[in-house]
């Protein structure tokens, strides 16, 4: 460790200063004076670097003012230092700097998790009326029932990933970059290319197997789809088309189950389940989604609503597979991850 007073910062031009900034890590610069701390302050953000400045006295106020982030004492520090900071430390414990940013950082991964949350179901609600256009079959949703999953069971759960505590091991990352948008090309492929079209092929699956077992295959089913859209099919094959949706529905509700315990880490399994008193939110939004999907299929005036009909029970382990799939599929992708980097 090196020791620099500023009788020796004096006599370092600001090249030779920014040079050894760079180059020596472990630095300590004593008996500052203020223009000298706001120089340091310069230097370091002209090598590109995030500078946090701490300060109580009047000194103190260019730099705090220059810093990214100006940090005053609250109990000891001067007006004039608390007027110049971002930054108010009410306890004046250093220690609290820490846990600041140990939750400021689980509110930027929170934001992610809570988009890609939200971003994943979009394609199984698009694909539908893209198979719909290419194979020329009936929709397998409706546009009510994307509604229905946009404004109801994903919401509660959405909030609850907003809520989540921070993750073990957040503050042993690096620092994200000044740069890095909240929506980033990682998170839109891992929503739309790989959640999202897991997700999407449950739902179609799902759909096309109802039919399947039903005896229609995708050429007779394409058959009847100018009937189905116009409602003018008899009523034995419209209660099938609104059973396959009501499955396609739930295959969807569920994949979103897997991709809300999928996103709570993001780079560790997701398979371990939130205590209650840890994030309670998650939980309701959980249960509240299942009550309301159950809602929309077995209430009669909600399910002639959302043209939706309750499937036979055999179907009800396949819907307990989706999650499952999602989460193994993400674990393995989380497994690949330092592979990747590594190469």
């Amino acid at each position: 460790m090196r020791v620099i007073e500023g009788g020796a910062l004096a006599r370092i031009s600001d090249v030779q200063l920014r040079q050894l900034l760079k180059h020596r890590t472990r630095l300590v610069f004593a008996r500052m004076a203020p223009e000298q701390k706001l120089r340091l302050v310069q230097a370091y953000r002209a090598l590109g670097e995030v500078v946090a400045v701490t300060g109580d006295g009047v000194n103190d106020a260019p730099a705090l003012r220059a810093a990214d982030v100006g940090l005053a004492m609250g109990c000891n520090g001067t007006d004039v230092a608390r007027e110049a900071a971002d930054i108010v430390l009410l306890d004046d414990n250093f220690a609290t700097i820490i846990e600041a940013i140990r939750y400021g950082r689980a509110v930027v991964s929170n934001i992610g998790k809570f988009l890609t949350y939200i971003l994943a179901s979009n394609v199984p609600e698009i694909l539908p009326f893209l198979a719909m256009v290419a194979l020329r079959i009936p929709a397998a949703l409706t546009v009510l029932q994307i509604l229905a999953v946009d404004l109801g069971t994903d919401l509660l759960p959405a909030l609850g990933l907003g809520a989540e505590p921070p993750e073990a091991g957040g503050m042993r990352r690096p620092p994200r970059k000044r740069d890095t948008p909240l929506l980033s090309g990682a998170l839109l492929l891992r929503a739309y290319l790989f959640l999202g079209l897991i997700e999407a092929v449950l739902a179609m699956g799902g759909y096309l197997l109802v039919w399947q077992g039903a005896g229609f295959d995708l050429a007779a089913l394409r058959q009847l789809a100018p009937a189905l859209l116009h409602r003018s099919a008899p009523a034995e094959l419209l209660w099938l088309q609104r059973q396959a949706s009501a499955v396609a529905f739930c295959l969807i509700v569920f994949s979103q189950v897997g991709v809300l315990l999928a996103c709570r880490r993001e780079r560790s399994s997701g398979w371990s389940l939130p205590a209650w008193r840890d994030n309670p939110l998650l939980w309701i939004g959980v249960m509240a989604e299942l009550a309301l999907t159950a809602a929309l299929i077995l209430t009669p005036a909600l399910a002639e609503l959302f043209a939706m009909a309750p499937f036979p029970a055999a179907w009800l382990p396949w819907m307990l597979v989706a999650p499952v799939t999602i989460l193994l599929a993400d674990d393995l992708r989380k497994g690949l991850l330092p592979l990747q980097r590594a190469g």
